[in-house]
C-alpha cells in the first residue's frame, strides 16, 4: 500500500515542470489530476477496509482462543472436585483433568498467535487511515485550488483580450481625430458668435437711424385711428 502513496506525491520536481511546460489546458489537465487521485483514494479505502475486516477477524478469534483456553482451566478444576468429593474415578478425573489442561495451553498460545497478528493488522490499519486522510485533504486542497486557479485563468484571459484590442488601437491617430473634432467644433462656435454680432449691429444701426429722424410710435397711431372711429 505505501506504493501508492509514494507514486502520488514522489514524483520528480524536473518531471513536473516538465510537464507543465508541454501542457495545453492546465484547467483539463488538473481535473484529470484530481480525477486519478480519487481514483486511488478509492482503491485505498477499498484496501483498508480488508485490513479493518482482517483486524476484526483476528481480535474475534484471539477472544475466542482466549475464552476457551479459561474454559478447559475450569473443566479441568471440576474434574478434580468431582474426584475429590468421589463423584469421579480419580484416575480417570487425572486423566481427563491433563486432557483439558492440554487443550487449555494450546488455545492459550493460539490465543497468543492471533493476539500478536490481530495487533499487526491493527498498526496497519491504523497507518492506512492515516494515508487515506492525508489523501482525502489534499484533494479538497486541489479542488478548492482548482476554483481558484479557474478564476484567474478566465481574468487573466479576459485581461489578454483587452490589452490585445487595446494595442491594436492607433492612439496617436486617435488624438489627431479628437483635435480636429475639437477644432471643428471651435470654428463652429466662433461664426455662430460672429453671425451673433452681426445681427446685433444691423438692429443697433436701424435704432440709429429712427431716432435721429424722429419716427413715430406704431402703437400711438393705432389708438389715433381708433379714437377716431369712436367720434371721439
Amino acid at each position: 500500500m505505501p506504493g501508492i502513496f509514494e507514486r502520488l506525491f514522489k514524483t520528480g520536481q524536473a518531471e513536473a515542470h516538465a510537464l507543465m511546460d508541454k501542457m495545453e489546458d492546465p484547467i483539463k489537465l488538473s481535473e484529470q489530476a484530481i480525477r486519478d487521485l480519487k481514483k486511488d483514494l478509492h482503491e485505498s479505502t477499498k484496501a483498508l477496509a480488508e485490513v479493518k475486516a482482517i483486524a476484526i477477524r483476528l481480535e474475534r478469534e484471539k477472544n475466542e482462543h482466549g475464552n476457551r483456553a479459561s474454559d478447559y482451566e475450569r473443566k479441568a478444576m471440576v474434574l478434580l472436585q468431582k474426584a475429590q468429593g468421589g463423584d469421579l474415578d480419580e484416575v480417570e478425573a487425572e486423566r481427563l483433568a491433563r486432557e483439558a489442561l492440554s487443550r487449555s495451553e494450546e488455545s492459550q498460545q493460539r490465543h497468543a498467535e492471533t493476539a500478536a497478528q490481530a495487533e499487526q493488522q491493527q498498526q496497519m490499519a491504523t497507518k492506512l487511515q492515516s494515508n487515506v486522510n492525508d489523501l482525502k485533504s489534499k484533494i479538497s486542497s486541489y479542488e478548492n485550488d482548482l476554483v481558484t486557479l479557474k478564476a484567474r485563468t478566465k481574468t487573466a484571459n479576459a485581461t489578454r483580450k483587452i490589452n490585445q484590442h487595446l494595442s491594436s488601437v492607433d492612439s496617436k491617430g486617435t488624438v489627431a481625430l479628437l483635435e480636429r473634432m475639437k477644432n471643428k467644433v471651435e470654428e463652429e462656435e466662433s461664426l455662430a458668435q460672429a453671425y451673433g454680432e452681426m445681427a446685433e449691429d444691423t438692429q443697433s444701426v436701424d435704432d440709429e437711424i429712427d431716432k435721429a429722424i424722429g419716427g413715430t410710435s406704431t402703437g400711438d397711431d393705432s389708438l389715433a385711428k381708433l379714437k377716431a372711429k369712436m367720434g371721439m
